[in-house]
């Protein structure tokens, strides 16, 4: 089941890609984003799903302390830069339906180059801090993580030593690149719904939304998976429910997305179509 759920995301997410790429009308910032977003999401999935078939196949569930640290470190990584990809592109939406004018000149080639590299560099700083404490956690004997992946607060839990600092690192972290973010993204649509409101026409309004429809639906996935996650753990103190929710924002969301964005957008699914019937013509 894994193993499909993995194949299914991957090779959604690698046609997303390929689509845009060879289609010269989807060359726009909006795509530009979404084609990185799909290859986030498939290093994302990628740093857990494997090491879990692996063990599913071998039954050896034996992982290093270095390995597991560097499996945290690409984990975070690309779930930051999920994160901000989403904040990214719902400040292209709000540039584009509020300031529709001074769209081609805000968002030209080079500014968007240098957004998708400072979400880059953002994301790669942003996982340091909590990987680099936890080389200082002291554990007493072998430990089981009851987990699929390493996360550090499941680390923190079988640690021996103080974990003061590990856990203000993290939640600083955690703080920070979830709240800016967010806050970042609730403030573009909350202009772009003031602007879609004071259009005249009902079909502008619906075109207006199209538009950001289908980047609406992955933040609202996206935050409320990772929200569902938090709280079931939280809640019920129970390892296993917080490792069977974190499959949702793991596995099951990344696959999604390009599910959302090409059933609800014409221009990705006529190239899409394009796409792959000139890839079944040129076998």
């Amino acid at each position: 089941m894994f193993l499909s759920l993995y194949l299914v995301n991957v090779l959604e997410n690698l046609f997303i890609i390929l689509a845009i790429i060879s289609d010269s009308h989807l060359h726009t910032p909006m795509y530009f984003f979404l084609s990185n977003l799909s290859f986030s999401d498939i290093c994302f999935t990628s740093t857990t799903v494997p090491k879990m078939l692996l063990i599913i196949q071998t039954q050896n569930k034996v992982i290093t302390y270095a390995g597991c640290i560097i499996h945290m470190y690409f984990f975070t990584v690309f779930g930051l830069l999920d994160n901000l990809l989403l904040t990214v592109m719902a400040y292209d939406r709000f540039v584009a339906i509020c300031h529709p004018l001074h769209y081609p000149v805000l968002m030209n080639t080079r500014f968007c180059v240098q957004l998708l590299l400072l979400t880059w560099l953002l994301s790669v700083l942003g996982a340091l801090p909590e990987c680099l404490t936890a080389l200082r956690l002291s554990f007493c004997a072998v430990v089981e993580i009851p987990h699929y992946f390493c996360e550090l607060p499941e680390l923190l839990k079988l640690a021996c030593s103080d974990t003061f600092i590990n856990s203000i690192v993290l939640y600083i972290v955690t703080g920070v690149m979830g709240f800016f973010p967010l806050a970042g993204i609730l403030f573009s649509y909350s202009q772009i719904v003031v602007s879609i409101l004071r259009i005249s026409t009902k079909e502008g309004k619906c075109k207006a939304f199209s538009t950001c429809g289908s980047h609406l639906s992955v933040v609202c996935l996206f935050y409320g998976t990772c929200l569902g996650v938090y709280l079931s753990s939280t809640w019920t103190h129970a390892s296993w429910t917080g490792a069977s929710a974190s499959v949702l924002y793991t596995v099951i969301t990344p696959m999604l997305n390009p599910f959302i964005y090409s059933l609800r957008n014409r221009e990705m699914k006529r190239a899409l179509k394009t796409f792959l019937c000139g890839l079944m013509y040129s076998k």
